[in-house]
């Protein structure tokens, strides 16, 4: 048989095993670390703009207090972050709140399809008004978030041990 016809089918088929290796790539894993990652990103953006409450279980910071908006955070909102229809007071409150309570609850897997919606609006909003050539980025976020609404969190949560008990009733 000529070696010109029997290369090509032979890299065919190893490019098939390898596909097929990469298919068996778990959800779990997939659905854990876009998890952590996008909880990370919102998270560290969040403590810059509070002070009292630091954790950062990467470099080991961690100090627990009452958490506030730190003082450059309004007038950041007034300068940097302006949305339309909110006050920067309130907008800044809101962002707070939501880049640490959302990610926490992506974690650890709780209402994660809800919290990646809430995530992927927030992320729309920083597009749209705050930061429009920063689209890469936002491409980013906002694919992992859809994989979170679309897919899941994976078995590794919260939101399955709820379903998992409810489909056994």
């Amino acid at each position: 048989m000529n070696t010109r016809t029997e290369h090509p089918d032979a890299a065919a088929r190893l490019i098939e095993r390898i596909i097929e290796l990469f298919e068996k790539i778990p959800h779990c894993l997939i659905a854990f670390i876009a998890r952590f990652s996008i909880a990370a990103v919102f998270w560290k953006s969040g403590q810059t703009k509070v002070e009292g409450l630091a954790i950062d279980l990467i470099d080991g910071t961690f100090q627990l207090g009452v958490p506030r908006l730190a003082d450059s955070t309004i007038p950041l909102f007034k300068s940097e972050y302006p949305v339309p229809l909110l006050s920067p007071e309130l907008a800044a409150h809101m962002a707070a709140f939501a880049e640490h309570f959302f990610p926490i609850l992506i974690l650890v897997g709780f209402a994660t399809r809800f919290s990646a919606l809430a995530l992927l609006g927030m992320t729309l909003i920083i597009q749209t008004f705050v930061y429009p050539d920063a689209y890469p980025t936002h491409g980013t976020w906002a694919a992992v978030l859809l994989y979170l609404m679309a897919r899941g969190p994976g078995v590794l949560s919260i939101d399955h041990l709820i379903a998992k008990r409810f489909r056994a009733v």
